[in-house]
């Protein structure tokens, strides 16, 4: 069972695979039911999602995003096929084309993303049923797309289990369970900034939009929900700020998650932030336990 509302992280690669293990588990006794973790600059992904099956017993763990241009066809496909084996039900592959500057780190190239998905997909699905020698999972597992614009959210109804959805409003969450119908998994990520100081909760906040307004595919995200140049400017005006990065109590956290949820989101993922670059908010994890699943 995913859950109504899971975790998402991309601070677990600044923790020692011991402190990875010990806040996963954690985690899964708080009893949340899903963790999400990206891919950039540090460990390879699926060895991350191995780790985090095998410290816990019940938790899905998804990827938000396994980056398609980091691996052939057929290593995803036998990364995500050994994974579902091992632990029946309980890994969730996310997969993306990422961002143009981040595959220049990799030395690829990133064209046009749709068209570079879905011959992904075809390469994946050909390589599931031609070339996989190794013992198959039971079931078919999940399989979730990046998507933000219309065509990959079309692409992720007609060729996956769903989206996967990233700094985002509640409003593309409508837009999106729109795009995808009904029957079709969607998941958008949440930020949020425990903390009921406004001028400390913006100033981290700021951290983390100004890293995403520097990518073009958010920015012509945002623009579509009437956002422009000037809530773009120095890491986002404080009607964007306030709108992907919330500040408060858990019950402005809740309200949010209720929107998303409203709009149409079978679960959001949540992205609790903390002044610590390289920590992780275990703190403010334990704090909003109690609301979060709460929420039905």
């Amino acid at each position: 069972m995913l859950g109504r509302v899971g975790i998402w992280s991309g601070q677990f690669d600044f923790s020692p695979a011991s402190v990875v293990r010990e806040a996963v588990a954690e985690l899964e006794e708080l009893g949340y039911s899903t963790l999400w973790t990206g891919e950039v600059k540090g460990r390879e992904v699926l060895v991350t999602a191995g780790m985090m099956l095998a410290a816990t017993s019940r938790m899905t763990i998804a990827t938000g995003i396994a980056q398609i241009l980091a691996r052939n066809p057929l290593t995803m496909t036998a990364g995500q096929l050994a994974l579902a084996e091992a632990y029946p039900g309980r890994f969730l592959l996310g997969v993306g084309v990422s961002h143009a500057e981040l595959m220049r780190i990799r030395g690829v190239t990133y064209q046009r993303p749709v068209a570079q998905m879905a011959a992904y997909l075809d390469e994946m699905d050909r390589m599931t049923a031609e070339q996989y020698r190794a013992v198959q999972p039971a079931s078919p597992p999940l399989r979730v797309l990046a998507a933000l614009g219309p065509k990959m959210l079309e692409l992720a109804r007609d060729r996956a289990d769903g989206a996967h959805t990233y700094f985002v409003p509640p409003e593309h969450t409508a837009a999106a369970r729109k795009a995808l119908g009904s029957g079709k998994l969607l998941i958008p990520e949440q930020a949020f900034v425990l903390d009921t100081d406004p001028t400390r909760a913006r100033e981290l906040a700021r951290r983390h939009t100004g890293s995403y307004l520097r990518l073009p595919n958010y920015t012509n995200n945002l623009r579509r929900y009437g956002f422009d140049d000037a809530d773009f400017a120095d890491a986002g005006s404080d009607r964007l700020v306030d709108m992907i990065v919330p500040h408060g109590g858990p019950e402005v956290l809740v309200r949010k998650v209720v929107e998303h949820l409203d709009a149409g989101a079978d679960q959001v993922a949540v992205q609790v932030l903390d002044h610590d670059r390289r920590g992780l908010p275990r703190r403010q994890w334990r704090e909003l336990a109690p609301a979060l699943l709460s929420i039905t």
